[in-house]
């Protein structure tokens, strides 16, 4: 028996497994700055590498579908996955990165040095304090769980990617785990590292969390 048939055999019509992986690495990653809903990086070479391990990871397991934020560099690493099943990706909007307002593009260090009022406020409590003209992580698990719910409830009984961004994962997973949203920024999602989450009779269970071990994190 294939590894594919022994993990089919775990599906039924009240079970939906979900890969919820975070996009390459960009030149904005690599360098530390803040990259939210703006612009429209691509994945740096080291991002592309990182992007084809993720899809050797995945293709031992039947995948359905493929689903992505419709920014350019989720889009384009999940184009690398979906490849590997012949699939086309399918942009989610609510999947979008956090909107960082008008910290995009600036490092922490730049940030703390010339708003420290705003940035100690985040810090402390960023499920209520947002980033400067941009959401709170309450602001962005309001939109990414109901689409999540709706992604697993269409596919009952199959296995799904979907690829997203920093924030969006580590918010949700926050969410899913029952921890306080204020406490999310505790969570780690590495570039194209890969969470599992269940949903069983309608209840999500994270299985796995910032899985990396194909990419030589650890």
């Amino acid at each position: 028996m294939t590894e594919a048939t022994q993990f089919a055999a775990k599906l039924n019509d009240e079970t939906c497994f979900l890969y919820l992986a975070r996009h390459g690495e960009t030149a904005n990653n690599h360098a530390g700055r803040l990259q939210g809903q703006q612009g429209h990086h691509g994945l740096s070479e080291t991002g592309v590498e990182q992007a084809r391990r993720l899809a050797e990871l995945l293709q031992a397991r039947p995948v359905a579908a493929v689903y992505s934020s419709p920014l350019r560099r989720a889009i384009q690493t999940a184009e690398i996955v979906a490849a590997a099943y012949g699939h086309e990706v399918r942009p989610v909007p609510a999947l979008m990165e956090v909107n960082v307002g008008r910290w995009e593009g600036r490092s922490w260090a730049e940030i703390s040095a010339s708003e420290p009022a705003a940035y100690a406020a985040f810090m402390d409590n960023p499920a209520e304090s947002p980033y400067d003209g941009g959401e709170t992580f309450t602001d962005v698990v309001d939109r990414v769980k109901p689409a999540m719910d709706t992604l697993f409830r269409a596919h009952l009984g199959e296995a799904i990617v979907v690829v997203a961004h920093s924030v969006v994962n580590r918010t949700y997973l926050a969410s899913a785990l029952g921890m306080p949203l204020r406490r999310a920024d505790q969570l780690t999602h590495h570039n194209c590292a890969v969470s599992v989450l269940r949903q069983r009779r309608g209840k999500v269970q994270v299985v796995a969390m910032n899985s990396g071990f194909h990419l030589g994190e650890y």
